[in-house]
């Protein structure tokens, strides 16, 4: 057993120079197969810059969750950002991008989901939970505007306790 794993050892590192070479260039040769030929046009200097940032402001950073590519620190994140950036020099739209990382990252990378299936629980769950509240109060106000339950009454020997009297009388409603 020791030998098959030396065996495939040695064959690994034999085969590694002729394996391609992994490159940092952020380029995305296959958006295409993905979301077509660039629809847009090809974009160069600080419009290209400025783009990339508004575009990368719309993805969510699967690393950090919380931030979009566009503020986080990420390693993940800076790389996508460069794919985006790459992407809209090539001539891609806004919406092509967004999908090109849709169908890599899932729909959670979109920090703004999507109008449809499971996700318009997302949309409405809250505006549902916020009529149920504002019926809520309004019934409430309206049972104080009619006078609520009446309070009971006092039992009769607490209409004799002298602290009680005493409060009467400080307050300005009770007899000396």
């Amino acid at each position: 057993m020791r030998h098959r794993h030396l065996a495939s050892l040695l064959l690994l590192l034999l085969a590694a120079p002729l394996l391609p070479a992994q490159t940092t260039d952020t380029q995305v040769p296959d958006a295409s197969q993905f979301v077509g030929p660039p629809a847009g046009v090809p974009l160069t200097g600080e419009v290209l810059n400025k783009r990339a940032t508004e575009v990368s402001a719309l993805l969510r950073c699967p690393v950090c969750q919380g931030l979009s590519v566009a503020d986080s620190p990420a390693e993940m994140a800076v790389n996508m950002k460069g794919q985006v950036r790459d992407l809209l020099a090539r001539g891609y739209t806004e919406e092509q991008i967004l999908r090109y990382f849709e169908q890599s990252y899932g729909q959670f990378v979109l920090l703004r989901p999507k109008f449809e299936g499971l996700n318009t629980l997302v949309w409405l769950l809250p505006l549902v939970a916020l009529l149920i509240g504002a019926a809520v109060v309004f019934m409430k106000l309206k049972k104080l505007e009619r006078g609520g339950p009446a309070a009971p009454a006092p039992p009769a020997d607490a209409a004799e306790d002298p602290y009680l009297s005493q409060v009467r009388q400080l307050v300005g409603g009770g007899k000396k």
